[in-house]
Order: C-alpha cells, then sequence, then structure tokens
C-alpha cells in the first residue's frame, strides 16, 4: 500500500468569507492531487490523449475536522479505496493534513475511465491499472457497474416548459 501526498500553500484566493478554506477549494485541492498523481506517475495529459482516455469524477463527497486558514501548508493525501477488476471504475479516499499531522478533512471521489471519442466507460491501458494497484488502500472493495447504481442521486428529467 502506498499513499500519495501533494502539497499546497493555502492561498488568499482559497479562503471564503468565513476566512477558511473555500469548500469549492477542497474539491480543487482533490482535483489537483489526483492530476498531479497521474503526472508522477507518467500519465499527463498527453499521454491520456494519446491513449484516448479520461478521468471523469461521478461523485464526491466531504467530512470536515478542523479549519484550514490563509498561509497555511496542507498535505492531501491520494489512495485506492475501492476498483473495479478491469479497473475502468475506481474510488479515491482524499485524507487534508496540516505538517504536524492534524487531519483537517477527508473526501471521498468515485470516478471512471472513459474512452474520450465514444464518451462511454472503458478499460483503462495497463499502465493505469499498474499505478492504480500500488496506491490501493489495505481495505480496498472491488467494485462493479452496479456499484455506480448505488449513488445517491439519479437523473430526473423535467419538461423545459417550467423555465419559460
Amino acid at each position: 500500500m502506498s499513499v500519495y501526498y501533494h502539497k499546497f500553500e493555502v492561498r488568499w484566493s482559497d479562503i471564503d468569507a468565513n476566512r477558511h478554506l473555500g469548500n469549492s477549494t477542497y474539491v480543487d485541492y482533490c482535483s489537483q492531487t489526483r492530476m498531479a498523481f497521474l503526472n508522477k506517475n507518467k500519465i499527463g495529459l498527453t499521454q491520456l490523449n494519446r491513449w484516448g482516455v479520461g478521468p471523469v469524477m461521478m461523485h464526491e463527497k466531504y467530512s470536515f475536522f478542523r479549519e484550514i486558514y490563509a498561509d497555511q501548508t496542507v498535505y492531501v493525501g491520494l489512495e485506492v479505496a475501492a476498483i473495479s477488476e478491469d479497473g475502468s471504475i475506481y474510488q479515491f479516499v482524499h485524507k487534508f493534513y496540516l505538517p504536524d499531522g492534524t487531519h483537517c478533512a477527508t473526501a471521498e471521489a468515485t470516478g471512471v475511465w472513459i474512452d474520450i471519442m465514444l464518451r462511454k466507460i472503458t478499460t483503462p491501458p495497463e499502465d493505469i491499472t499498474l499505478v492504480m494497484n500500488e496506491f490501493k488502500s489495505e481495505n480496498v472493495n472491488v467494485i462493479t457497474r452496479e456499484f455506480l447504481k448505488t449513488l445517491p442521486f439519479r437523473p430526473e428529467n423535467i419538461g423545459p416548459e417550467i423555465f419559460k
């Protein structure tokens, strides 16, 4: 089991009206941590484009424990908490820490790999699967496409006349 950590220096623009890290910044930090993780493991945008695949987040949820303020250093961890047998569906856990080890927040992000041209879920190249397997948590779960149906929200289309 390996955990990847990405370091952030909290900027003024990362703070909300309550003078702590804003909710949208947590999302941005998780996203940047995932892309830095892929880049560090030689799976950057150039390589993803070459393979014709891309990561898509389907669901994210957060729990907050301690406030994070401007000018603090924050480390955001990444580990694979769940993955399908073919690697097409995955779940990351991100934990936010101060340099002294204080655990400030946890995020869980569920995603899929898609074929960029077909816009459909696809099995990622073996290079991606190998890296994901290296960063599995100790208690990694195996998930299937049926798992995606258990996410808490489903699409509910409405008639466009409501907007008139």
